[in-house]
Parts: C-alpha cells; structure tokens; sequence
C-alpha cells in the first residue's frame, strides 16, 4: 500500500508539473448509479439528434470494457477561466473555451507525457488517453477521483477552480491509492437553473440537452427554432450562463495556458464583420479553433438567427 500511495503522489507531481490544475485517482468500476441516470436520459431523448450518446452504452459505463484490464483512473483538470471579453459587445457571443486553441489536442499532448512518464518512472504499464473523445464519462470519474462535484447544472465544480476546466482521463492497469469523492457543496443555490434561458435544466443534474443552447448552436443540424431566438441572447456559438451565475466561478484563479489565451482577431471582430464573415476567413482564422467544430454553414445558421441579418 506504501508503494501505491507513493506512486499516486508521483503521478499527481508529474501532472501539476505538466500544468493541470488539479488530479485525482479512482479504482476502475461498473459506474452504476450513472449507467441508470443515463438509461433514463437516453429514453427521454434528452440527447436529441446526439446519437453518439447512445452507442457504446456499455463501454461508456464500464471501464474495463472500454479498456480492457484496467485497474484505475487518473482524472485531470485544466482550467480556461478567464476574465477576457469581445471587444464588441453588439457582436455575436462565442463561449468562453473558443476564445483560444481547441482544448482536445492541448490536453491529449499533456495526458501522453503524464502515461509516458508513468511508463518509465513507475511501472510499464498499458494504458489510454481520454478527453471528451471517446464513450467515457469523464465528470463522473473526475467527480470520484475527488476533483469536484457534479454541480446542479451537471457540470463539474472543483473547490478550488470552479467550473470552467476541462477533463482529461487515462485509464492504465496498475493499482494505485485512490482519492475519495467530495460532498456535494451547492446546498440550496438553484441560481443555474433560474439563470438557463431555455429551462434547460429540468431539474437539479438533470439537463435537456436537446433544449441547451450549447447543443443547438454546435450540435444540431436543423432549422433552429425561432420561438427561442431571444433566450439565446445573442450567442452563436456554446453558452456560458449556468456558469457565469455560478457563485464557486466568482474568485478562481484565471488559467495559466498559453493555449488558452484569446484570439486578438477574433476578440476584435465586430458586429459587421461576424456577419459577413466569408468562408475564407473562416478557414484561416479558425484553423485550431474549437469553433470549427460547428462547420462554417452551421456558424452562419447561427449568426443569421440571432442577427436576422442575411449577408449579400
């Protein structure tokens, strides 16, 4: 037990030495509670047109069936806290984690050298690499690592960081000492909820995510609904709302990831400019953007909704 406790130790230095805010381990399990919440979900369709969420139910809730012989869980979190904000405050609104680089590739690089550095300095062991990629509930595991708490608005809520971070996971098989989960701290704060435009947030953790502002500006396809052009309140692209009202996000540490650091260009551009935005410009200023990831017709959709402006 010596020797797990001190190889964990090993592992969270290497990882704060990485740059992580914060890591946590925790033993490989069925994710039971979570398998039933999700059944559920699914059913309801609160996943709407992301059918992504229905495949590999198993591998989603099992760990080990995802990769096999896997013992534990090292959950790591990186914030992208920030107080920076677009210059034009007429323009088109993007979520705070498009201000920068996209995060997968940032994270992904930082999470190979923490398993190549537990590879060579602790023990030769197989494992993977997760950040919002693949079937894992990466806030679950983060949440049983001890790293936070799974927040009234789903998201988690680190103590110490708030809620804008990302997750990252590896997954190796190799014992190691674990963290316990903390308690859950929102008490009676029901400000997220309230705060949702589209009532999203059905109930205390439970998101419809087919009436979340985020999933309609990234993840639909379809005709967006006009009846709800107002409460997306000017926002093209994800929603920081049941964030920004968030009393744990009020006196957090800002990040410290060069990668993060805003976009002048795109901080800069007016109202005019998102909206006649062409595809060139879209290619070059957004290439290693997380707003990519809408396409350059959907982030046209968005901004025509919200504007009623159509280019010429």
């Amino acid at each position: 037990m010596k020797m797990h406790r001190k190889h964990s130790e090993l592992i969270k230095a290497e990882a704060h030495r990485l740059g992580f805010q914060d890591c946590g381990i925790a033993p490989a399990a069925y994710l039971e509670d979570h398998a039933s919440f999700l059944k559920t979900w699914l059913e309801k369709g609160m996943h709407g047109e992301m059918d992504y969420m229905s495949k590999h139910f198993e591998k989603r809730t099992d760990p080990t069936r995802l990769v096999e012989g896997t013992k534990s869980i090292i959950s790591v979190i990186l914030s992208y806290n920030t107080t920076d904000r677009q210059a034009d405050i007429t323009a088109p609104v993007i979520s705070k984690y498009a201000y920068g680089k996209d995060y997968h590739k940032v994270i992904r690089k930082k999470l190979k050298k923490l398993l190549k550095y537990i590879q060579i300095n602790i023990h030769p062991v197989h494992g993977r690499v997760f950040t919002d990629s693949a079937p894992v509930l990466d806030r679950a595991w983060a949440a049983k690592a001890g790293l936070g708490w799974i927040g009234k608005n789903s998201n988690l809520i680190s103590p110490k960081y708030g809620s804008f971070v990302f997750i990252g996971s590896v997954f190796i098989d190799l014992e190691l000492s674990y963290d316990f989960p903390l308690k859950d701290m929102c008490g009676g704060c029901v400000k997220c909820i309230s705060a949702c435009p589209t009532q999203a947030i059905i109930k205390p953790r439970v998101v419809d995510g087919s009436r979340c502002i985020s999933y309609f500006t990234i993840e639909y396809k379809g005709r967006l609904p006009g009846e709800l052009k107002e409460q997306f309140q000017n926002r093209i692209f994800g929603c920081d709302i049941c964030q920004d009202v968030c009393p744990w996000n009020r006196k957090v540490p800002l990040h410290k990831t060069h990668e993060f650091e805003s976009d002048p260009e795109i901080m800069n551009m007016s109202f005019d400019e998102w909206i006649h935005l062409d595809e060139k410009r879209y290619n070059r200023l957004f290439e290693g953007s997380p707003l990519k990831r809408a396409g350059y017709k959907g982030l046209k959709r968005n901004i025509t909704f919200i504007t009623g402006e159509v280019p010429h």
